[in-house]
């Protein structure tokens, strides 16, 4: 059975691995906002760009309010894989072409500074979340018999070498043994990166929230959604921030935590959207290095380990990303995931954990964290580019910064006024093709009868190629219906299988199946109800 409110705790069906220790029972409540408000800053999400931005306001003595349209910690940040690095997804020798050596420095810098601030937090907060620095291991994807392994060898040597030259700890070695690696799989070698780090995201995430709600400068209403955020120009308060429900929060300043803004256009069609997979399997305690490991696979496999019980602890995989509702079959995903890994850790038990969650690519390789286009008061955090944990972190001392009037280092690099540059040109011009592209659902449909959809099951009805619905059947072949266009810009969503969710294939907005409900910006309401 589908429980409706599941997607109030979560975006989606299945539960990722870090309920195992923290169930949502055990997760704060809060009330709705039932009046206008004032404060100085307006924190829209609460996830960890959300949750640190207003850990650095408010420990500056500045008065914020926190809203989430669901529950606390219902987005990504609960789904993550718990990374911290400063080894990024996009790789030095991409970052610094585009940029320049000087501002992948700052990247490095920045990231190096956000994966060390979790750990100075847990401890000054007393959060027991599993933090700790282990290696990073980058490899190749293929095994040392494969000509490629060479070729991949290259790279990751030249990669190495650009970030040491850029301040972080790292070393080249033509092989190395992972312990835990048993299997006859050999991909040894490659770049090492040290002072990496890893967490169990929503134990340290809750225990942050929980500080925070004891100080007397610091306010969050859950299940306020809101609807737009607009400057008004007012002479001490600048910002008007409406809800669903229609009430107002007037402040200073407002910040959109909401892993993509809640807007049109703008930065969200400088943005890829796609959805990774991920699989937590035990393995035998003290058989395995605590490291994080990464290939050069495209999409490319990436591992943690976390705790289970007193025998096993919990292998973490992702992997096997595509973009988002442009790809069916979500559990030959798993089942892919689950085959790569018991090749190479031969010890695996059971896997416990199947989830999947989002990831937004910039078309730069850096992320937007500062004021938004054509703003002066309003605050975006977007394009995690798979380092979403880190992102977030150092999102909350520069917008903290930048709010104070406090100059920053960082903000050059990661400003979202800043234009493309013309090298991804092509890349935008090719993706803004593959989107339009997906306009093409208008003149499908995936079933002919409601009857033709399995229970527990959706497909978009579209006899008409005019008003596609949307049909999830429940567990006894009722037919929950509502409009399949989403109310961002109109495009026609997709079933996922896995989740249960109805997920738009132009900018990655996501929604319940059985009830509607948005989960997933760019768009900020569900899906219309359709008798």
């Amino acid at each position: 059975m589908l429980d409706p409110n599941q997607f109030i705790r979560t975006s989606g069906k299945a539960d990722p691995v870090w309920v195992h220790t923290e169930p949502y029972s055990k997760r704060p409540q809060f009330e709705k906002l039932d009046k206008d408000i004032e404060t100085d800053v307006c924190i829209i999400g609460s996830g960890i760009s959300g949750i640190s931005t207003a850990y650095e306001l408010v420990t500056r003595g500045v008065n914020v309010i926190m809203i989430e349209a669901r529950d606390i910690l219902s987005g990504e940040s609960g789904r993550t894989s718990g990374h911290l690095a400063s080894a990024l997804d996009d790789h030095y020798t991409e970052i610094a072409k585009t940029h320049g050596d000087k501002k992948a420095k700052l990247a490095a810098e920045s990231h190096s500074w956000a994966l060390d601030r979790v750990g100075e937090i847990s401890k000054q907060l007393s959060i027991e979340c599993e933090y700790r620095h282990l290696p990073g291991y980058e490899i190749s994807q293929y095994p040392r018999s494969d000509p490629h392994h060479a070729e991949e060898m290259k790279e990751l040597k030249s990669e190495a070498e650009k970030a040491k030259s850029l301040g972080l700890s790292t070393d080249f070695k033509e092989t190395f043994a992972i312990k835990g690696w048993e299997g006859k799989v050999d991909q040894r070698g490659g770049a090492i990166f040290f002072q990496q780090a890893t967490f169990h995201p929503t134990k340290y995430l809750l225990g942050v929230i929980k500080w925070l709600a004891k100080q007397p400068n610091f306010t969050c209403y859950t299940h306020t959604r809101m609807m737009s955020c607009e400057e008004k120009g007012l002479l001490d308060k600048e910002v008007k921030v409406s809800t669903l429900d229609g009430k107002t929060i007037t402040c200073k300043d407002a910040v959109e935590a909401t892993c993509v803004p809640l807007q049109k256009l703008s930065i969200v069609a400088e943005l890829e959207y796609y959805r990774t997979y991920c699989i937590a399997s035990r393995i035998p305690k003290g058989s395995y290095e605590d490291c994080l490991i990464y290939d050069l696979a495209d999409p490319y496999h990436y591992i943690r380990f976390t705790e289970c019980d007193e025998k096993d602890d919990y292998l973490v995989l992702g992997g096997a990303d595509h973009k988002v509702g442009q790809e069916g079959n979500e559990e030959a995903k798993y089942k892919e995931l689950e085959d790569w890994v018991r090749e190479r850790f031969t010890q695996l038990g059971a896997t416990d954990y199947k989830w999947s969650g989002q990831i937004f690519e910039p078309v730069d390789h850096v992320a937007f964290i500062g004021l938004n286009q054509g703003k002066k008061h309003i605050y975006v955090v977007t394009g995690d580019s798979g380092n979403g944990l880190t992102h977030g972190v150092l999102a909350g001392k520069l917008i903290a910064d930048e709010i104070q009037g406090v100059q920053n280092p960082w903000s050059g690099l990661y400003n979202p006024k800043r234009l493309p540059p013309l090298s991804t040109l092509p890349d935008m011009i090719s993706h803004d093709l593959q989107i339009n592209a997906q306009y093409k659902r208008f003149l499908q449909s995936d079933v002919k009868d409601i009857e033709d959809i399995k229970p527990c099951s959706g497909g978009v009805l579209n006899p008409t190629a005019s008003k596609p619905i949307a049909v999830y059947r429940d567990e006894n072949g009722k037919p929950h219906k509502f409009s399949a266009i989403c109310p961002h810009l109109h495009g026609v969503v997709a079933w996922n299988q896995s989740e249960k969710t109805w997920d738009c294939p132009v900018h990655g907005s996501r929604f319940g199946g059985n009830n509607g409900v948005c989960v997933m910006g760019p768009a900020k309401a569900g899906l219309a109800p359709v008798e």
